[in-house]
């Protein structure tokens, strides 16, 4: 139990940075970014050729992931959701596009990097024990990093101007408006921080799992079930969805076979749904 318990832990910390970078994407516009998945594989892909292609260190790579990304981002909300959301106000177009724009990337991705799986070499060397379960050293460093940047994201929104006005855009984009605030650099600039974050998780999770053209559909999917648990637009929730599935997922790898855990987990979210709609921490709507 100690071994899934740390598992668990790995895993929801960096899935809790894919679940609040859609988050505030959800938040201050009101779209579903499906492209969330092909974004974060993207993210690995950069961190495998700065740190194993070019010889650069694997914290570059990071860093990379998140700027390069996060322009991808800046450039989406600017030249495909920001000029369609203008012409058309219905939610179901914005959804389609987003769709679009992941088979566009992942299609990209492939004729780009291939079908082969990618990884980099270990970040650090190592194992520690913790009672009666092993950690890898690299595993423990991703656990703080991740952790680290999830409070420095928290602390920005919640202390710093440019995150407040983040919150108050999401919560009323009229009155935002009229305190003087710059709706259009801030709608970019939170699109690029929560493309960035998907980055980062991907650039992240490549120095434990390996990254290949196909991994960005299933984290899409894995982002999605985190903030209907978690409440859809909710940060805290956000955080609190990518625990709660990290667990999930540890336990269920460890008790049951592969392919027969997300089948649980998705009764699971199904039956928890029909009780709380709105998630663990979200509100309802309207």
């Amino acid at each position: 139990m100690t071994q899934v318990m740390l598992n668990a832990l790995v895993v929801g910390t960096t899935y809790a940075l894919i679940a609040l970078g859609i988050t505030i994407i959800f938040s201050i516009m009101k779209v579903v970014n499906f492209a969330h998945g092909q974004l974060y594989m993207i993210g690995g892909f950069v961190v495998y050729y700065f740190n194993v292609v070019f010889g650069l260190p694997f914290w570059f790579g990071l860093v990379m992931s998140f700027l390069i990304v996060g322009l991808l981002g800046v450039a989406m909300e600017l030249f495909l959701f920001r000029p369609v959301m203008l012409r058309v106000k219905r939610e179901e177009v914005t959804m389609l596009l987003a769709m679009g724009t992941a088979v566009f990337l992942e299609s990209l991705a492939l004729i780009v990097f291939g079908e082969k799986q990618r990884g980099v070499p270990p970040i650090a060397t190592g194992v520690i024990e913790v009672f009666d379960a092993r950690l890898p050293t690299g595993r423990i460093v991703v656990i703080v990093v991740a952790a680290m940047l999830i409070a420095a994201l928290m602390a920005f929104i919640g202390y710093t101007k440019t995150g407040r006005a983040l919150r108050a855009m999401a919560q009323d984009r009229e009155a935002t408006a009229l305190q003087g605030v710059n709706l259009k650099w801030l709608s970019a600039m939170g699109f690029g921080l929560g493309t960035g974050l998907a980055g980062l998780s991907g650039g992240l999770l490549v120095a434990i799992f390996a990254v290949h053209t196909g991994a960005g559909t299933a984290i899409s999917i894995k982002a999605f079930l985190m903030i209907m648990i978690g409440g859809a637009g909710v940060l805290s929730g956000a955080i609190l969805g990518g625990f709660v599935l990290g667990f999930l997922e540890s336990v269920g790898y460890a008790l049951l076979p592969g392919s027969l855990t997300f089948l649980i987990i998705f009764l699971i979210v199904i039956c928890f749904l029909i009780v709380r709609p709105n998630g663990i921490m979200g509100k309802p709507w309207g």
